[in-house]
């Protein structure tokens, strides 16, 4: 229920850049994913329609999918925002 009640206090879509929220040991989640332009084990680089974001970690793995949505799993230890 913590995983919702996070998602629930995300910021609004309408800027067209990537959201998210991320979990202490527990993965993130994703809002407003247009394509995956990278995955492996430790990076996962993902694509909105206004930049990228790069999520750095251990053991990372994509959950659930859908409409934009996305869920990483894993311990992820660094986030950052592209153009």
């Amino acid at each position: 229920m913590e995983f919702f009640q996070a998602i629930r206090g995300a910021a609004e879509l309408s800027t067209g850049r990537v959201q998210y929220t991320v979990l202490d040991g527990k993965g993130g989640y994703f809002q407003n994913v247009r394509r995956l332009l990278e995955f492996s084990e430790e990076r996962i680089v993902l694509a909105g329609k206004k930049g990228t974001i790069t999520v750095e970690g251990k053991s990372l793995s994509l959950g659930k999918c859908f409409l934009g949505d996305v869920s990483v799993n894993g311990e992820i230890t660094r986030v950052e925002r592209g153009e």
